[in-house]
């Protein structure tokens, strides 16, 4: 699943995020949210959260 879709996130999943400096190279991390710092309903880049280690970036993939 994307994270395109703020309705398809919620605190404690596991996501893998891109970071602000791997936006170039595409670099994914994987994190478990912590909060959901996009408001509106969905974006086309992803929706941005911030991780439990305080890392912050867009969602890319959602691992249910």
């Amino acid at each position: 699943m994307n994270g395109q879709n703020r309705k398809d996130i919620v605190p404690g999943i596991t996501v893998d995020i891109v970071l602000k400096k791997d936006q170039k190279t595409g670099k994914l991390t994987r994190g478990i949210v912590q909060d959901i710092l996009t408001k509106s309903p969905s974006h086309p880049h992803g929706i941005k959260v911030r991780l439990t280690d305080g890392q912050i970036g867009r969602v890319q993939e959602i691992h249910t």
